[in-house]
């Protein structure tokens, strides 16, 4: 028995739809943590590289459709065999559905790749971000996460943090301010959420 097993951990499950590079980072965060693991990674898309981070880091990963998230109750029914703490949201770009958001209130969390409630909503994620808000010409962006709800981007804040944008900034140099804010703040919320819940 790991030491994992034979105290109270706390579970983790990450829904992503990309490249997994948020999910690895918050896996590899916990892997050196005593009582808080990643359990399952599930994704929407077959060609998803998150799949295959999850799997080489020896973390449970799932494939669904749209059938089974939102006309059947197949990925409620693996959530709760599997009694997530929480459920993050890593990169996913599905709306989340109410009968998951019912079954685990304040237990689902998003990243967000700006500061809410501006540039957020349908359509809004990756580069079309960052991409607009230097058409915009704003002086800076950050990440938000915040608890999900039945819209997107618009459940409470729980964090926000801020980089500035310079003149010479492309919308590919602010990805990576923002990558690097959600490398360093994801995983610390998540341990700080799990923490204030025991």
């Amino acid at each position: 028995m790991s030491d994992k097993e034979s105290t109270n951990t706390k579970k983790i499950v990450i829904f992503a739809s990309g490249s997994g590079t948020n999910a690895e980072n918050i896996i590899k965060y916990f892997q050196k943590s005593k009582n808080i693991e990643v359990v399952a990674v599930l994704s929407n898309r077959r060609s998803a590289g998150v799949l295959k981070r999850a799997h080489d880091l020896n973390v449970k990963a799932l494939l669904f459709d749209k059938e089974a998230l939102y006309h059947t109750n197949d990925v409620l029914n693996i959530l709760k065999d599997i009694d997530p703490d929480l459920i993050v949201l890593a990169g996913f770009l599905w709306l989340f559905p109410s009968n998951i958001i019912e079954e685990f209130p304040d237990k689902i969390i998003n990243i967000h790749p700006a500061l809410l409630p501006k540039y957020g909503g349908k359509g809004m994620y990756g580069n079309k971000v960052h991409e607009t808000i230097i058409a915009e010409k704003e002086t800076e962006s950050g990440i938000t996460i915040h608890f999900v709800n039945e819209k997107y981007d618009e459940g409470n804040t729980i964090f926000q943090a801020t980089t500035s944008i310079e003149n010479h900034d492309t919308a590919e140099s602010l990805a990576g301010k923002i990558h690097e804010l959600e490398y360093k703040h994801f995983p610390e919320v998540i341990q700080q959420i799990l923490e204030d819940n025991n």
